[in-house]
C-alpha cells in the first residue's frame, strides 16, 4: 500500500518533533516557559487569566504531542516487527512466530504458555503449505 504525500510529510514531521523534543534544550525550553510563567505570577496577581494560560498552552501541547509520538511509535514498532521476522526467517528459528503480534490476546497466551513448555506451535493461520515452500527456496539459496 502506498503512502500518498500527506502521510509521507505527516511521518517525516512527526518523527522530527518527536526526536526534537526528547533533547536537553527542548526540556530546557519548557523549563525556561514554565520559570518565565512563575515570575510573571505576582505581575499578573497569580489572577484566574494566569493560571488559565498555562493550563490551556500545556493542554494543547500534550493533546498535540500524543499523536505526533504515538505515529512515530506505531512506525518504529512495525519496522522492528519487520526485522524481527525477517530474522526468524534467516535462523531457521519456530518459523510459526512470524506475524504473531496480529493475534487477539487470549491466542498470544496461548502461544506464550506453549513456549513456556517447549510445545510445538501451530500457525496462526493456515500456511503451512507456504510456509514449506518458503523454507525450501530458503535453503536452496544456501
Amino acid at each position: 500500500m502506498a503512502k500518498t504525500v500527506e502521510e509521507h510529510w505527516f511521518s517525516k514531521f512527526a518523527s522530527e518533533i518527536a526526536t526534537k523534543s526528547g533533547r536537553p534544550w527542548a526540556f530546557g525550553i519548557a523549563g525556561g516557559f514554565v520559570a518565565g510563567w512563575l515570575v510573571t505570577g505576582p505581575v499578573f496577581a497569580f489572577s484566574d487569566s494566569w493560571q488559565l494560560v498555562m493550563n490551556t498552552v500545556s493542554s494543547i501541547v500534550t493533546f498535540l504531542m500524543v499523536f505526533l509520538i504515538q505515529n512515530t511509535q506505531n512506525r518504529d514498532s512495525s519496522a522492528l516487527q519487520l526485522k524481527l521476522d525477517e530474522l526468524i526467517r534467516a535462523t531457521e528459528a519456530r518459523n510459526r512466530l512470524i506475524g504473531i503480534e496480529r493475534l487477539p490476546e487470549p491466542e498470544l497466551e496461548s502461544v506464550r504458555e506453549k513456549i513456556d513448555k517447549k510445545e510445538t506451535i501451530q500457525p496462526p493461520y493456515d500456511s503451512d503449505s507456504a510456509r514449506h515452500s518458503e523454507n525450501q527456496e530458503f535453503k536452496e539459496k544456501r
